[in-house]
């Protein structure tokens, strides 16, 4: 790529590489010391024709972004989240970390708009959580699979309808919902709350309707979140598994063996829907597009769930299509049969390849093989 200006202040060349970003249609942007600044591009690393960044420009534009108290976690921790806002007004969210020693950062754009259900192509189904009164609802997948894209659009879908208090608590907060029918108070860890388990207990004194929990990193949150559920609040958070009875078995894995039975119990009478996204390279134009499992929890899945019978689920959501669950393999089969990725990739994607095959040909020859509407 060529370059783009030459060497001006840290703060403003950040400014300008992040603009850059944007206009690139780049999700991320990588700055190490040593190295060039570095854009992912629909999922391809792609280097700038820019000078290396230095030791003296990475310290200059660290101490004008990071905090006294974001300098104490990174040097305490070794890295630390923190959102921003760039020149443009677009948003980011920076992760600030130590490699052999050094500073290296990592700026995610958050798009500004929020996209629909059908522009993200995310099965309409989903559209029925947005208007639950209470319960829990999981976004999973590994990191840089659309989580946080999913939940944003799921809370403006309230956000637009619901007069509702909309809660959120995030490290760091990522998109800045502004109030339409909704009451939205965002709150950001280290700025406004110690931790995700005390925020989340914080907020059952707050009046809120819908809570979002940026992650459950840990026992005591999962334990507040579902405290929060059970007690008639709409809880959206995220975890980091493959798919929908992973996120189950992660959640009740963090409880101790003898909490087990009755984290099983409980979990099975809030839990409403998991989604389980990866996302995957459009074929033939830029771009990605979700590929998402999604698991609704009918009383049959509940008893499932209660039972520890997790390994019965991807069968429960197979035959669950009328109610709109899908598979991984079936997403994969609808986004092959509408020419979205290619359908060898899919194929080698798939949990049961043998399965996606038929899956293809049933949806080509007008059977039930495409992704839930």
């Amino acid at each position: 790529m060529t370059a783009f200006f030459p060497r001006l202040p840290p703060a403003e060349r950040f400014d300008r590489l992040l603009a850059a970003t944007v206009a690139r249609q780049a999700s991320d942007l990588h700055l190490a010391i040593g190295r060039p600044p570095i854009l992912r591009q629909h999922g391809v690393l792609a280097p700038l024709a820019e000078p290396d960044w230095d030791a003296q420009t990475m310290s200059g534009l660290l101490d004008g972004l990071l905090a006294a108290g974001q300098r104490h976690d990174l040097d305490a921790r070794g890295s630390v989240d923190l959102g921003h806002t760039g020149g443009g007004g677009e948003r980011f969210r920076i992760n600030v970390f130590r490699a052999l020693g050094q500073p290296a950062l990592v700026a995610r754009h958050l798009p500004a708009r929020f996209a629909s259900l059908a522009e993200l192509r995310l099965p309409e189904s989903l559209r029925e959580l947005a208007g639950l009164n209470s319960g829990m609802v999981l976004v999973t997948g590994i990191t840089g699979s659309g989580k946080s894209t999913t939940l944003a659009t799921l809370i403006n879908e309230i956000n637009e309808r619901t007069p509702a208090h909309i809660l959120t608590i995030e490290d760091p907060v990522e998109f800045v919902h502004r109030p339409k029918q909704a009451l939205i108070s965002h709150r950001e860890l280290h700025t406004d709350v110690p931790d995700f388990a005390g925020a989340v207990k914080s907020a059952l004194r707050e009046d809120p309707d819908v809570i979002l929990v940026g992650e459950l990193r840990d026992t005591e949150t999962m334990r507040a979140a579902l405290t929060a559920a059970e007690t008639g609040h709409l809880v959206f958070s995220t975890l980091h598994t493959a798919d929908a009875a992973g996120a189950i078995e992660r959640f009740v894995g963090a409880f101790s063996g003898a909490e087990q039975g009755v984290v099983r119990h409980r979990l099975s009478l809030v839990l409403k829907a998991v989604i389980a996204q990866q996302l995957l390279p459009v074929l033939g134009a830029a771009g990605r597009v979700a590929v998402v499992e999604v698991l609704r929890v009918t009383p049959a899945v509940a008893n499932l769930i209660a039972s520890g019978r997790s390994a019965q689920i991807y069968s429960a959501i197979e035959s669950g299509r009328e109610i709109g669950m899908q598979t991984f393999d079936q997403a994969l089969a609808g986004h092959a049969r509408d020419r979205l990725i290619a359908a060898d990739e899919a194929r080698r994607l798939a949990r049961d390849p043998a399965n996606f095959d038929r899956l293809l040909r049933a949806g080509r020859s007008g059977g039930d093989g495409g992704a839930a509407a």
